[in-house]
């Protein structure tokens, strides 16, 4: 498996990975409508302007991608998938770890999940994120903030 950038004609492939992988999430929140399933390719070019983008791929297949970008010190880290044959291999890990190490200039990094989303509550705690928000969505939905410190940045430099 290769991590790297993602490059914009990549994002076609990106794009129909994240509707595979978010279908568990449809599932679990029984909404068809979420923004990684209606989100379309020219949206996805637009956030490839302002977001880092990185994919992981096996051979010449893509099989998973994590974004982000950085507001005020603040790397908000977004939509981690994996390809739902790939899951429970290390690439979410891989990718997490390869993207928090880009934000150099991040002092810590935010993401959101949804409370019912059980197991990536469970990947985010096991990597160091601690919850500090409960955001409520609609009558479906309340999205759980997490947050972790940098360690990178925040080590004494000699």
């Amino acid at each position: 498996m290769n991590i790297e950038l993602a490059q914009k004609n990549d994002l076609s492939e990106i794009l129909a990975l994240q509707k595979l992988a978010y279908q568990s999430e449809a599932t679990i929140y029984n909404d068809w409508n979420i923004p990684p399933l209606t989100q379309t390719l020219a949206q996805l070019q637009s956030e490839f302007e302002t977001k880092t983008i990185l994919k992981a791929t096996d051979g010449l297949k893509i099989i998973g991608s994590i974004r982000d970008f950085i507001q005020e010190r603040t790397g908000f880290i977004e939509r981690l998938i994996t390809h739902p044959d790939h899951q429970h291999q290390g690439i979410g890990t891989a990718l997490l770890e390869a993207l928090e190490a880009r934000m150099t200039n991040a002092t810590r990094f935010r993401l959101f999940t949804g409370h019912l989303s059980v197991q990536n509550i469970s990947f985010y705690r096991k990597r160091g994120y601690l919850e500090f928000k409960r955001e409520p969505v609609n009558e479906k939905l309340i999205f759980l903030w997490f947050e972790k410190t940098n360690e990178r940045k925040s080590e004494p430099r000699s």
